[in-house]
């Protein structure tokens, strides 16, 4: 059985668009309603910024043959046990037959302030997968092979997310490839090392800019934290369930 990676190129299109749109759209409304959020908050509040995202991820997953009645994107039918922590919510599960087959979760950040969310995102995608994937480890799934573990993120493409950074480190030097490197940078050897310490299966990284919610256009650092790399290994994995 050939792998389908559907039309992922133009979904991508159509999700950034989305994503911008409904940021838009979410500053739009509390302005008429007059309880406008601070600075950028004001477009996270208003709905799920990623549902293009999830839905060309949701194109993948049944055009290898698993049933759309397998994937779970209700809040309610999203969670899983975890080892250090008693459950964790995920933002797309695929349960076929009483397996788990893919669990994904899809970030985004937007300016001004890079900084703390950076470290924050980070903390937060290390801390899920080391859970999950002990959880497997010690059973907590049944008998079955591991899952697909994807993490997907979506940098506006800025001037302050491009710009080198400077960091601190009084008693030990940062490894080189932080050295300088600028927000969008460490997103992309955070991706990078995720999968290198088998953390995910595929971390998929992309930038865009505001100007994009007209074309949805969007940019990759490299083929190996790129979009097509996580389609495919998500392919793959569905796949070799259905056959």
């Amino acid at each position: 059985m050939s792998l389908s990676l559907g039309d992922f190129e133009n979904n991508a299109k159509i999700a950034i668009q989305h994503f911008w749109q409904n940021r838009l759209d979410a500053v739009s409304k509390q302005k008429k309603s007059g309880k406008l959020d601070q600075g950028e908050r004001a477009g996270v509040t208003g709905g799920k910024n990623m549902d293009g995202f999830v839905q060309l991820i949701c194109d993948v997953i049944t055009s290898n043959g698993l049933p759309v009645e397998s994937i779970q994107l209700r809040k309610r039918v999203l969670t899983l046990p975890g080892f250090f922590r008693p459950t964790k919510s995920w933002d797309l599960l695929v349960i076929h037959e009483g397996h788990l087959i893919v669990a994904v979760e899809f970030k985004s950040q937007v300016g001004p302030s890079f900084g703390n969310n950076f470290n924050n995102r980070a903390e937060e995608a290390i801390g899920t997968a080391l859970d999950l994937n002990t959880a497997f480890r010690e059973g907590a799934f049944g008998d079955q092979p591991k899952p697909f573990v994807g993490w997907m993120m979506l940098l506006e493409d800025c001037e302050k997310s491009r710009r080198p950074v400077t960091d601190r480190s009084p008693h030990f030097p940062t490894f080189s490839e932080f050295n300088g490197a600028s927000y969008a940078e460490r997103y992309h050897q955070l991706c990078k090392k995720l999968m290198q310490e088998d953390l995910y299966d595929a971390a998929a990284f992309m930038l865009t800019a505001r100007a994009n919610v007209d074309d949805g256009c969007y940019c990759e650092i490299d083929a190996m934290t790129g979009l097509k790399t996580f389609v495919s290994q998500l392919a793959g994995r569905v796949a070799a369930e259905t056959t």
